[in-house]
């Protein structure tokens, strides 16, 4: 019995990590805008391209920067504000969730190629 209760534990943390990676959106691009918002310093903005893979959380075709007060949040603001002052290709890989805000989904990774 409780092997079958490990089992189960087991059977679950797998299905936890695996649906985050499969259902987690992807997107390459040039940044079309990027917004500020002052009410609650949200930080969201939009690529060129399609999106691929977001979560059906995700139905708005926005990115949002999961903690915009963190060093993260401004490590990846500035990613996205040099992107769009040179007019660099950026590839977001989200991360499977939306939680700054309901119909968005939030960065896990942004890469400057």
């Amino acid at each position: 019995m409780l092997f079958n209760k490990n089992l189960r534990i087991l059977f679950v943390l797998f299905a936890s990590i695996f649906s985050s990676v499969c259902f987690a959106g992807t997107q390459t691009g040039t940044v079309k805008q990027l917004h500020k918002r002052a009410s609650d310093g949200l930080i969201y903005f939009f690529l060129s391209g399609p999106a691929t893979g977001s979560p059906t959380c995700a139905s708005s075709s926005y990115w949002l920067i999961r903690d915009e007060n963190s060093n993260i949040g401004k490590q990846q603001l500035a990613l996205l504000l040099t992107a769009k002052a040179t007019g660099g290709v950026v590839t977001i890989i989200g991360a499977g969730t939306c939680n700054r805000w309901a119909d968005g989904e939030d960065v896990n990774d942004i890469v400057l190629e």
